[in-house]
């Protein structure tokens, strides 16, 4: 069970770091957090 927690506070710091680094629009934090969400998949699987 700790590896679930562990894995979604990495995820989110992931997020958060796309979020602050990479945008400086509105619609870029959407592109952003779809990317990520997208490589989170990818890496799910």
């Amino acid at each position: 069970m700790s590896e679930g927690i562990n894995m979604k506070k990495i995820i989110a710091l992931v997020v958060v770091a796309f979020a602050l680094s990479a945008c400086n629009t509105v619609r870029g934090v959407g592109q952003d957090l779809e990317k990520a969400g997208e490589a989170v998949q990818k890496s799910t699987k």
